[in-house]
């Protein structure tokens, strides 16, 4: 209670640095004091007074669509269903000449469910480790694939910080996009090391998991939320959409080190299972292809020229 209301105090509203780090102090001490130093139930009675006052003026802090967001993620995307066709509005198609220097564009693209395939998952690592950021991309007979990316939403001045992340302090937001600007950035800009997977899932499998994609977008759009490292991300969300549509899914601690998920739907069975995980994963690391399609635009034909075919599971019902 007394290490959560601290940096609660700390990462609330106020501009002013000084004055949220000095009542974050006060606090922390007065805890501190009546908790350990001195305590009494008077003084533990005032310290829960204290903590429900923080509580509730916690509560009262809101998510909005009202910031002067960092230009990548300033605008938020809307999808209309009309039948089978889906028309996205915002579609994102940066060009970069750099990480930092890039033309933002933005367009509609129109597909239709019946002509989508599947789904390909996209792990990208900015530091090597357990952990990384994920998201799908969905593959269409007739047009290119489309890219949606699940993030923390930060302000111009902000950067991505995880336990900021934890206090309110990043709205959420679904990035739809081409894969030349959301994979592209990542693998010739940011350098970061990217997988790509084909998930094992049938085309119905695959239009009801959009479908999921697409009543959040919208919803989005309506009402802002906000980003949560531990209840509201990148890899649970996918989770949770993959369980909506009737997945059987366990707890698993690979859903929150999302840099090992490529390891645990290989176990599920949702890779392709006909080569060994490291083969498979070797082949999964698109940096190469996708530094030498940079720009083009069959670039999302040239990072799977050599990943293993298309696997329509139909077991487990068909299901992801």
């Amino acid at each position: 209670m007394l290490l959560w209301c601290a940096l609660a105090i700390w990462f609330m509203p106020p501009p002013w640095v000084w004055l949220r780090a000095l009542l974050a102090i006060l606090f922390a001490a007065f805890g501190v004091w009546a908790l350990w130093a001195a305590r009494t139930p008077r003084r533990v009675a005032a310290f829960v007074a204290v903590f429900g006052v923080v509580a509730l003026v916690w509560s009262l802090i809101r998510p909005t669509h009202e910031r002067e967001w960092r230009t990548d993620v300033a605008v938020m995307p809307t999808v209309v269903v009309d039948g089978d066709r889906l028309r996205f509005h915002h579609v994102r198609d940066f060009r970069y000449r750099t990480q930092h220097d890039f033309a933002p564009r933005y367009k509609e693209r129109e597909v239709r469910l019946s002509q989508l395939i599947g789904a390909d998952l996209f792990i990208s690592y900015w530091t090597p480790g357990p952990i990384g950021h994920t998201f799908l991309s969905f593959e269409f007979a007739d047009a290119d694939p489309i890219s949606i990316s699940i993030e923390a939403r930060p302000e111009s001045h902000e950067g991505y910080a995880p336990v900021a992340s934890l206090f309110k302090q990043f709205e959420l937001i679904y990035v739809v996009g081409e894969e030349r600007d959301l994979v592209g950035v990542r693998t010739n800009h940011r350098l970061e090391d990217v997988y790509m997977y084909r998930i094992a899932m049938t085309p119905q499998t695959a239009r009801e998991l959009l479908a999921v994609y697409v009543e959040r977008i919208n919803e989005l759009a309506e009402r802002a939320e906000f980003y949560h490292l531990l209840s509201n991300n990148c890899t649970l969300n996918i989770i949770r959409y993959a369980a909506r549509i009737g997945a059987p899914v366990r707890f698993n601690v690979r859903h929150y080190l999302n840099g090992l998920i490529d390891g645990y739907l290989y176990q599920a069975g949702r890779l392709d299972s006909t080569l060994p995980f490291d083969e498979l994963r070797r082949r999964a690391h698109i940096n190469e292809p996708a530094q030498a399609a940079d720009g083009r635009g069959d670039f999302p034909q040239l990072i799977r020229a050599h990943l293993p075919p298309r696997r329509n599971d139909r077991s487990a019902s068909g299901r992801p």
